[in-house]
């Protein structure tokens, strides 16, 4: 069963930015419903400071700080649990001349293009100066290439690349690795940017930090996951002590297995109702 728990929400740190247009959109929509329907994900931080990494959910973690709300529920995972894994997302542009967006990348400091080619892919992507693989829809390739190799150092540069053109033009994110896959989807393709992957204790290193990453740069995969929880938010914004409502949500949670309104689904599902 996944492990649950009411958290102080000022422990709570995110390890990327956020978009802060979906934040009032989501505050409105857990005032409206009254609950939290989906807990955020969150891994203790190795620093001793009692604080968590979210792993998913920082829109609704940004939202409930904005609310003043003084507690959550979680879902915690720990970096060692067997049904963790980190992926990064790559990043389809679209909207913008493919030279622009070389151009815009080009503005970046300490970030050097060189061309590279298809065959050289994935071995430019992980080397250790490469920072992004930069396809364009001509079959153009270039890597994103630094000098820098401390970490924090890296993911600044990094943040200003992927600035640099999501200030600019559209961008999605997305798992694909072949422009050519997405030729048919988008009638303005700018180019697909490949993102380097990276380690979890990195990117705890980072947000204990407070050194955040790109928005959209890191795909936290949980098997396992709690979903349609629906907490009550007037819990969460009592002004009942932590141990109080902890005891609560375990009162909950084993009148809501006494329901059978638990169910687990071990095959890969398609959800209609987000």
């Amino acid at each position: 069963m996944p492990h649950l728990e009411i958290l102080p929400v000022e422990k709570l740190v995110l390890h990327e930015f956020h978009d802060h247009q979906r934040t009032p959109p989501i505050i409105r929509g857990i005032e409206e419903s009254g609950v939290l329907r989906n807990p955020p994900i969150v891994m203790p931080l190795e620093d001793g400071s009692d604080r968590y990494m979210v792993l998913d959910g920082a829109n609704r973690t940004t939202a409930l700080q904005e609310m003043g709300v003084p507690h959550t529920i979680a879902q915690i995972v720990l970096a060692d649990d067997p049904g963790l894994d980190l992926n990064p997302w790559n990043h389809v542009v679209w909207g913008a001349n493919a030279d622009t967006l070389l151009d815009w990348a080009r503005t970046v400091p300490n970030l050097t293009l060189l061309p590279s080619h298809e065959e050289h892919l994935f071995r430019d992507l992980l080397d250790i100066h490469s920072l992004a693989l930069i396809q364009l829809p001509d079959g153009r390739i270039y890597t994103a290439y630094t000098q820098t190799l401390e970490l924090m150092k890296r993911v600044k540069v990094l943040n200003a690349l992927v600035k640099s053109y999501a200030d600019n033009t559209h961008m999605d994110r997305t798992t694909s690795y072949k422009i050519e896959t997405l030729k048919n989807f988008y009638t303005e393709l700018s180019g697909l940017v490949l993102l380097p992957p990276f380690r979890v204790d990195d990117v705890l290193c980072l947000a204990a930090e407070g050194c955040l990453m790109p928005a959209g740069s890191t795909r936290f995969t949980i098997s396992g996951r709690a979903l349609h929880v629906n907490f009550p938010l007037g819990i969460l914004n009592s002004h009942q002590t932590i141990e109080q409502k902890n005891a609560q949500l375990q009162e909950w949670l084993q009148e809501s297995l006494s329901r059978k309104r638990v169910r687990y689904y071990a095959e890969p599902i398609y959800m209609y109702d987000e």
